[in-house]
């Protein structure tokens, strides 16, 4: 309660006057107008203020109907409180007309002109002297917080993390990930991070085997590795040990003899095309990566009878300037957490589940040079520089054995984790999620770009830690492990700690491989934070031509976010840098987890200023989240994208267009009557503050679902890809029931989304119900 007490007299503005201190500023359902005059004098509104050019009014006042217009998150300058309804006639609500003088002895007027000009400099010296002898760290308005921030970002350097990447790279070739994991402790603890420990799981591992799985051409004996070298010993010498890694973790495994059908990206609508054709029971399938999540196109060959896949990434697919025709990947066909233990964790004592292999198909990734082999293709491009798609013909027979091996052990992955401990909410937590080299997977560079941002944000903030400073909320930095195996590390930590995280995490900031390309910023981000997003995606634009418009969106994403996103319904944030060019292409690329990278993370970021980017956008919205005494997310952007998600001619929608519209209004009502007065130091109590956080934290958790497509997030918020604006399991159920009208699996997606909005709507009401109750019981 003092702590809370001490942030309402910090945060009051010396601004505010009587007259507005006074005025009923309470707004109804029917007329949500946003006293704008009293957040414009909340000190660092300038450090807030967005650019005319962006900072967009929504103008959705009205409630009643069901208007779908595309409507982008909400900004404001404290980035959650929105004025909701624009009033020409506004200032004049709140001028006093001045009062009408009477005559003024000048005598008088002159002892009263020397006096205020006395009183204005002793003013000054007295603010000058406490302003030189006020510490600097201790607590104080939103402009002091702000500057605070920037005094520790302007501390991260782009040559510390190009040093501490450089150091990381040489420690992965050891066959044991502890080398890296005890790195990672050492350095966190050097910089004074509290209670930095190892937390290892014991869990079941798919590994390569002792030679690569082969594919023989049965029309000519021809034998070839995955990379399309053939299998004889001296090419095996000659090529890198890489090889082993391109296969399938947790694919059946054993020895197939088959005609190839070529399913190209493995849509419903290319399986039922085939299949009226031909008989595809125990054949095998090449399959193109992209488009769809690869588990959810698997479940519909395993469905539809395949016994095999050849899976390959097409190089129509990815730029130009990428050469994958020898490329050799790997891909886990793990949901999530360690496969022995499904939703549980393996710990001491945990009953072990014998399954080694996730699906019966044998599923082999392959280089697009072997494909070429495969159809008898030479080239993928033609001269003219035209992009020809590798397709096999029609009215051609193919037929191969397909040898996949590899071994199943139980093996120790380890997660690294300290946090710097809150000071007024301790037991509220962000978490920041890396992740490090896993041993016996592929060699990529890309974990020690994330590992190496985390650190430098780390060695940022502990100088202002050491010398008294704190968050207010708990600050959790997480390095995992396993992540190339199914983010075993982090489903296996989530799974451990359930119950303090459902309860606890306030949002989760995803580091996950951060530099993908160097051409634009990618934010991926929660509907609630979307805003937040915005607001921080400015500090990155020095010039106004490295501004473009920030295209923010809630994306299915790779990495150790699933656990939080999935299943603890927590609010997340991805800063990344991509490459136009694959953004262009198909989706779910990013699955294939390459053994060398045509691209270095050194020629893509060579003074590493991509690295130091990311650090401090990620850093200040942690900063911000943790410190706020409100979080700063906002709960009308939820119902604004769930409105979004159900435009256009979608049939059997029309229940869950009202419920939406609903959901509309009481967030609304929610925003404007709730969050609008914790903008106002003078009305944060403390018990309406922590009433207010918990609502906040929990928004999402409503559109959690238990039962969706493999590969589809449980988190109905989050689209599979950029281009699909409707929701997933929606678009997926429509296309699964084209052909009849009453389908129940339609039935069911629809039922799913309506049961989520309505828990959304009933939240919120709650929230308001409870709010209500406490203002009656005090009257």
């Amino acid at each position: 309660l003092m702590a809370y007490q001490k942030v309402n007299a910090d945060q009051r503005a010396p601004g505010h006057s009587q007259y507005l201190d006074n005025d009923d500023l309470q707004a109804t359902a029917l007329d949500l107008e946003w006293d704008m005059e009293k957040e414009l004098e909340e000190p660092g509104f300038d450090q807030f203020q967005l650019d005319s050019a962006e900072n967009q009014n929504l103008g959705h006042s009205e409630t009643t109907d069901l208007n779908l217009d595309s409507i982008q998150p909400a900004t404001s300058p404290k980035g959650r409180f929105q004025r909701l309804q624009e009033e020409s006639d506004y200032i004049s609500h709140y001028t006093r007309s001045a009062p009408k003088s009477n005559r003024c002895n000048f005598c008088h007027l002159l002892k009263i002109l020397c006096t205020a000009i006395i009183v204005f400099i002793f003013g000054i010296l007295i603010g000058y002297y406490i302003h030189t002898n006020c510490p600097s760290d201790s607590p104080s308005s939103g402009t002091v917080d702000h500057q605070l921030y920037q005094e520790i970002l302007k501390t991260i350097q782009a040559e510390d993390i190009k040093k501490s990447f450089r150091n990381l790279v040489q420690l992965y070739k050891s066959e044991d990930d502890m080398e890296v994991s005890k790195k990672i402790k050492t350095q966190w603890t050097s910089l004074g991070l509290e209670d930095v420990q190892f937390v290892n799981y014991s869990v079941l591992l798919n590994l390569p085997g002792l030679s690569p799985s082969t594919v023989t051409l049965s029309s000519s004996g021809e034998c070839f590795h995955p990379d399309g070298q053939p299998c004889s010993e001296e090419a095996r010498k000659e090529s890198s040990q890489d090889l082993l890694y391109s296969y399938a973790a947790y694919s059946a495994k054993g020895t197939l003899k088959a005609e190839v059908i070529d399913v190209s990206y493995g849509m419903a609508d290319d399986l039922k095309r085939i299949r009226k054709m031909k008989n595809v029971t125990n054949r095998i399938a090449l399959l193109k990566l992209g488009k769809l999540p690869l588990l959810y196109k698997l479940s519909l060959l395993e469905k539809a009878g395949f016994g095999g896949v050849l899976l390959y990434i097409d190089p129509c697919d990815l730029p130009k300037t990428v050469n994958p025709s020898h490329d050799i990947f790997m891909v886990p066909l793990n949901p999530g957490g360690d496969p022995s233990t499904p939703g549980y964790p393996s710990v001491d004592g945990s009953f072990r589940q014998s399954q080694s292999n996730l699906t019966s198909l044998l599923v082999q990734p392959i280089s697009a040079s072997l494909v070429a082999k495969l159809i008898s293709s030479p080239k993928a491009r033609t001269k003219n520089d035209v992009c020809s798609p590798l397709q096999l013909p029609n009215n051609e027979i193919r037929v191969v054995s397909l040898q996949v091996q590899t071994v199943t052990k139980l093996k120790t992955v380890t997660n690294v984790v300290g946090y710097v401990m809150g000071l007024t909410s301790p037991d509220r937590y962000i978490i920041v999620g890396s992740h490090h080299h896993t041993a016996h997977s592929y060699n990529g560079q890309e974990w020690a770009s994330s590992t190496a941002i985390i650190t430098a944000f780390i060695r940022a903030l502990m100088p202002k830690v050491k010398r008294g400073w704190r968050p207010d909320r708990t600050i959790v930095f997480c390095s995992w492990g396993g992540t190339a195996f199914g983010n075993i590390g982090s489903y296996e930590w989530g799974e451990d700690f359930k119950t303090v995280l459902q309860k606890n995490v306030v949002a989760y900031i995803n580091l996950h491989s951060p530099i993908r390309g160097n051409s634009t910023l990618r934010p991926v981000a929660s509907p609630s934070l979307q805003q937040l997003v915005v607001e921080k995606n400015n500090f990155n634009c020095t010039r106004r031509t490295q501004c473009p418009e920030t295209n923010i969106s809630s994306i299915q994403i790779q990495g150790d976010a699933d656990y939080f996103i999935n299943h603890l319904g927590v609010p997340s944030v991805q800063f990344a840098y991509e490459d136009i060019k694959t953004l262009e292409g198909p989706s779910f690329l990013s699955e294939a987890l390459f053994s060398t990278q045509s691209t270095t993370v050194e020629e893509m970021d060579p003074f590493f200023k991509l690295h130091e980017t990311i650090t401090k956008l990620s850093g200040e919205v942690i900063l911000q989240i943790a410190n706020e005494p409100v979080l700063p997310f906002n709960a009308l952007d939820i119902a604004l994208e769930v409105q979004n998600n159900l435009k256009g001619d979608q049939p059997n929608t029309h229940q869950l267009l009202a419920m939406a519209s609903r959901l509309r209004e009481s967030a609304e009502l929610f925003q404007s009557d709730e969050m609008r007065p914790a903008n106002d130091p003078k009305e944060r109590a403390p018990i309406r503050i922590r009433m207010l956080n918990d609502i906040l934290q929990d928004m999402e958790k409503s559109f959690l679902v238990q039962q969706v497509p493999p590969g589809f997030y449980r988190n109905i918020l989050y689209h599979l890809d950029e281009r699909t604006g409707q929701f997933s399991i929606l678009v997926e159920a429509w296309e699964h029931c084209k052909p009849l009208a009453t389908d129940e699996t339609l039935q069911e997606a629809l039922s799913k989304v309506l049961n989520s909005i309505n828990s959304a709507h009933v939240y919120f009401k709650a929230g308001l119900d409870v709010f209500k109750s406490v203002l009656d019981g005090k009257n």
